[in-house]
């Protein structure tokens, strides 16, 4: 495989923090389905779970809010290296995209393992153009890179993401707003059927541009994968739905 290509046997695959760090081989999830197994965010230096409320739902889905803990590239790696190395899947390590100079040092300690088959970097929604560039840059080297965009800010960050070296693109989780039943509003990324829409215009949008696109948001019926693909994805992610029985029906 050349260093920028990237392609899947099959359309679909989770989003970064739907299964954990590596594939359960002792769950009920039939991995011969899957194109490929994204890891949870990774960050260089561990990270602590968010603050207070982290969890409202609203008619139609959900509003999760995180801080994407997790302990740490040096964990992750002397706890699961071994495992990716034997996945029944292609394993693509999702690196939280801090600074270019974390990525650069993430994406060599990972280039060379055994096992992983590309990267994906994601993207605050406040990312601008100069960090897009630079983080993607900085990640480029031996290992494709799927570049995570924001939806809302995808049809301006794509193309640039592409001239930088990433593969192909993929969408976060869309940021939205909600009262807590205290009345204190908390931020954090929307799942559920109800964001679907707006993805799949997100899509469809950016396979226009000729931008490869992994379609990602809502997806809970096989319809919807359907609809993506249609739509002009090259893929699709599942998220939250993968929580629910609904997820295996759509692999089914």
């Amino acid at each position: 495989m050349a260093k920028h290509d990237l392609s899947f046997l099959l359309p679909v695959m989770n989003a970064a923090g739907s299964l954990g760090f590596t594939p359960d081989l002792h769950g009920s999830l039939d991995w011969s389905r899957f194109g490929a197994f994204i890891t949870n965010p990774i960050s260089l230096l561990p990270r602590t779970p968010a603050h207070g409320m982290r969890f409202i739902d609203y008619p139609g889905g959900f509003l999760l809010h995180t801080g994407y803990p997790n302990p740490g590239l040096t964990h992750v790696q002397r706890q699961h290296a071994r495992h990716w190395q034997h996945a029944p899947v292609l394993v693509i390590v999702h690196l939280l995209g801090g600074s270019p100079e974390e990525l650069s040092t993430m994406t060599r300690r990972l280039e060379n393992m055994e096992g992983v088959s590309g990267l994906e970097v994601g993207f605050p929604y406040e990312a601008d153009s100069g960090m897009v560039s630079a983080c993607l840059q900085a990640a480029s080297g031996e290992l494709p890179v799927i570049a995570q965009l924001p939806p809302e800010r995808s049809m301006e960050l794509a193309l640039l993401a592409i001239q930088a070296g990433a593969a192909m693109v993929s969408l976060s989780a869309p940021r939205g707003l909600l009262p807590t039943p205290g009345g204190e509003l908390v931020q954090g990324r929307l799942f559920g059927p109800a964001v679907f829409p707006a993805a799949l215009k997100a899509v469809s949008r950016l396979a226009q541009l000729g931008i490869p696109t992994i379609g990602r948001g809502g997806i809970y019926a096989q319809e919807h994968v359907i609809a993506m693909q249609k739509a002009g994805a090259v893929a699709v992610q599942l998220d939250s739905v993968l929580w629910r029985a609904a997820g295996y029906r759509i692999l089914t």
